[in-house]
């Protein structure tokens, strides 16, 4: 009996064994043909890339292959066992075409006219009200180990004829070793896919990462691919195109009928669609197999060839009961391209060669040349009108707590087949480079410099409080930190000290948390501060920390205001896409200018603010994950609208004045697929009420008080007025619009390619009650200010030049008092 069960398994093994073979398919002048028709014997089938040239899992008992393309006769050839490449010449046929005639116009075209017209029947999140899935999906990042040479290359050199210096180079040699033992990357993932009420929600049940304990969150949520080949923009590695089945898609695309084919035991039209743009690397290209009955997606290649070569391929079943085709499994790959610039995946750094002109020389190919990466997932355990509850809807991704320590029966159940004994050893070397090298330590200390902390122990070291320069304070040398997750994971102590050698005064602040909820990021605070502020400025408690090795514009800054006092607040992302601040804070406020606030005949030159306070950030088309460190945004849509009030609390802990303040902004940010950006912003503000001037608005000015363009250089801010000039202009009530639209960079010389940007702001404002403002002289905003310039980033390791000019009603006097000469510095971190 166990002999016999023995031998049917084996037989069944055998059965299954699948062989792969590669190779290409071209016309009698060896021109290759793209997406030409695979078929053996067995009736599986696959299709040519643009090259031509295919890869196929075959069967061993298959025994012959079909290559059919439309407008030449197929071919059949024999398939030899061991011989893994064929190189295929197909003959243009000379009689009449018999294709599909679906009507008098171009008939891909009729087809994919139907496609787009029947979406809503066909398009499972369309016509079904609820559907869940589960996924289990393998991402490696590896080479072909028989590509690479992998010889000991040598050169020798000669000095004074006799001495001879022999260089070998071994890299090739190693990486091909390392390769034929191990993946250079690799990750596991099984989600639950739930949607309902319109909505897609991923859960992540079970990850594994090479090389990490705590995966890396943010790979998790990277989208590689569009999850649903219906969506409107199709997605391929975090860039969006027009998708080839969308509404507008006939004036993008163009179509052609390559052949009838079957899929899953249905025919189907396999069409060819290729962007109508003339210059490379302008959009996708691919090919639909549509269904002929219900002209549903039954299969999709889609693929970008430029700077990387992209491909996603979605395959579907077909489902009778629900009359729908349902995704199976995605492909997606990422190969060289076609680039002088070397490009970053997933942390490594692949070469790539520029298009190649006339008598160049290519450079010669690497090992890393043939770096590819490769994601596959499957689907499985499909349910259709579900009415299982979604926990948390508003979420695109959730990471169960336990995620990341999933034994490995968890992973042997779901797995479509057993690790191989490279992917086995992929994660045990890892694991061990990983913890020698400190790796998951130094991505985290990354993170944190990126945030502008370095971690010392269970302290965060603050890096803005350091040091740094503005006009009223001097140098400002100080010291931070926060403490963190090593000394606690739900509370948390902060603080700093400063002081400014021209005002000879020190400045500090002492804080503490405590987490309410992890989940939504809750916490209460509570802070004792000392310290100085520019006058009439306006900050959003909501804004993200924004961490700049140099921050240039505090530089010329040199009317502040001390405030001294408490404040308490909670912070939390309760509410679904927003985060909010409340607090409530009583300060003592003194103006370190010559400047009297007039309040019922009164002159005040310090004064008490006791005020509770409401800042929410709202971005609806955001996307958002839960991890089990709290809620993240993953990914960054606009708009976004941030919204705060501010109301003082009369006859509360002595408070002077009465009065209301409310803030807003809107930002938008659109980019392009040939690499420009248009981003727009749009702030508002009005305080109501009694306000001194140190609460008031000065609408961010930027420019120095000097006789010449020259004195006045300076480092641009962000976001600020260039040519407006400190303090002169105030208001308490303001609108302020800026566009902004940046080009692709600009090759002047290898490394000097900076990036034009065209700008445009304009303020209008107004002051009420002028007569309590004692002291500094001033203009208002009633007839608007207007300012436009260029500016020329990164001409050279990150500093580039700017011009402003200033006109309308406000234009000064002298044409050079309307100019203004900045220098920009932008920092590119490479994430």
């Amino acid at each position: 009996m166990k002999l016999f069960c023995f031998l049917t398994l084996f037989f069944t093994l055998t059965l299954q064994a699948q062989i792969q073979i590669n190779g290409i398919v071209t016309d009698s002048n060896n021109k290759p043909l793209p997406f030409a028709t695979i078929t053996t014997s067995e009736n599986n089938n696959t299709i040519t890339d643009v090259d031509g040239k295919f890869i196929f899992k075959i069967s061993t008992s298959a025994n012959t292959l079909t290559v059919s393309y439309v407008g030449f006769q197929k071919k059949t050839i024999a398939l030899i066992k061991n011989k893994t490449f064929y190189a295929v010449s197909l003959t243009q046929q000379t009689d009449d075409l018999k294709e599909v005639i679906v009507s008098n116009e171009n008939p891909a075209l009729t087809i994919i006219r139907k496609v787009i017209a029947s979406k809503w029947q066909n398009d499972p999140q369309k016509k079904l009200n609820n559907f869940e899935y589960k996924t289990y999906n393998k991402l490696i990042v590896t080479a072909n180990p028989d590509s690479i040479d992998g010889r000991v290359d040598s050169s020798a050199s000669y000095k004074d004829l006799d001495k001879k210096i022999i260089n070998v180079d071994s890299s090739d040699y190693k990486f091909k070793e390392i390769i034929s033992k191990q993946h250079l990357f690799q990750t596991e993932k099984v989600s639950q896919y739930q949607f309902t009420n319109k909505k897609l929600k991923e859960t992540v049940l079970g990850t594994k990462m090479a090389g990490f304990k705590q995966p890396i969150y943010e790979v998790l949520a990277f989208n590689l691919q569009s999850i649903s080949i219906y969506d409107p923009k199709y997605e391929l590695f975090e860039t969006k195109y027009e998708n080839p089945i969308s509404n507008s898609a006939t004036s993008t695309y163009n179509y052609k009928l390559l052949d009838t084919v079957s899929i899953k035991g249905r025919d189907a039209y396999m069409i060819y669609f290729k962007n109508k743009l003339k210059r490379r690397s302008s959009g996708l290209e691919g090919v639909l197999y549509i269904d002929k009955e219900n002209f549903a997606v039954a299969k999709a290649v889609m693929r970008i060839k430029g700077v990387l070569d992209i491909s996603g391929i979605h395959e579907f079943e077909y489902i009778p009961k629900e009359k729908i085709w349902f995704q199976s499994n995605t492909t997606f790959k990422i190969v060289k391209g076609k680039n002088d610039d070397d490009i970053r995946i997933l942390g490594g750094t692949i070469q790539f060669d520029g298009d190649v002109e006339e008598n160049f020389e290519p450079r010669k190919k690497v090992a890393s040349d043939f770096t590819y990466l490769l994601s596959e997932s499957n689907s499985f355990d499909v349910r259709f009108n579900t009415s299982s509850p979604v926990k948390n809807p508003s979420l695109y991704i959730e990471i169960n707590d336990d995620a990341a320590k999933k034994p490995e029966s968890f992973w042997e159940a779901y797995r479509k087949e057993n690790l191989d004994l490279k992917s086995q050893k992929t994660y045990q070397l890892l694991d061990s480079i990983s913890v020698s090298n400190r790796i998951e330590k130094r991505l985290g200390i990354g993170r944190k410099i990126i945030n502008g902390f370095y971690p010392i122990g269970p302290v965060d070291l603050d890096l803005k409080k350091i040091i740094s320069y503005n006009n009223y304070e001097g140098f400002r040398v100080g010291l931070g930190g926060i403490t963190n997750d090593r000394l606690s994971k739900n509370f948390r102590i902060e603080g700093y000290t400063a002081y400014g050698t021209k005002d000879g005064a020190f400045k500090y602040s002492l804080g503490a948390g405590v987490l309410l909820d992890k989940y939504t990021n809750t916490w209460f605070n509570g802070y004792y501060t000392d310290d100085v502020r520019e006058i009439a400025s306006t900050v959003f408690a909501v804004d993200k920390r924004v961490f700049k090795i140099y921050d240039p514009r505090p530089i010329n800054i040199s009317t502040f205001y001390e405030y001294s006092g408490w404040r308490g607040n909670i912070q939390t992302k309760i509410i679904p896409k927003t985060e909010a601040v409340l607090e409530f804070s009583r300060n003592y406020i003194e103006p370190k200018f010559d400047y009297l606030f007039n309040y019922d005949g009164k002159l005040y030159s310090s004064y008490v603010m006791t005020t509770a306070m409401l800042s929410i950030v709202w971005a609806p088309f955001s996307d958002f994950m839960q991890t089990p460190t709290g809620r993240n945004e993953s990914e960054k849509r606009f708009p976004r609208f941030t919204f705060q009030y501010t109301q003082s609390l009369p006859n509360v802990f002595d408070n002077d004045f009465t009065f209301s303040k409310i803030d807003f902004k809107a930002e938008y940010e659109k980019k392009y697929l040939n690499r420009q950006k248009t981003s727009l912003l749009f702030q508002a503000g009005l305080a109501m009420g009694d306000v001194p001037i140190t609460h008031l608005y000065n609408t961010s000015p930027n420019n120095l008080t000097k006789e010449t363009v020259v004195q006045r250089i300076t480092f641009s801010g962000r976001n600020a007025f260039e040519t407006m000039f400190f303090n002169e202009f105030f208001s308490s009530q303001y609108l302020m619009f800026q566009i902004k639209h940046g080009f692709d960079r600009i090759t002047i010389l290898k490394k000097v390619r900076p990036s034009l940007v065209i700008v445009s702001r304009m303020a209008w404002g107004n002051m009420e009650n002028p007569e309590q403002h004692v002291g500094p002289s001033y203009k208002t905003l009633e007839r608007g200010f207007y300012e436009s310039g260029l500016e020329l980033n990164k001409i050279y390791k990150g500093f580039g030049l700017a011009g402003f000019y200033r006109y309308g009603p406000n234009q000064l006097l002298k044409f050079e008092d309307n100019i203004a000469v900045k220098i920009s510095y932008v920092l590119d971190l490479g994430l």
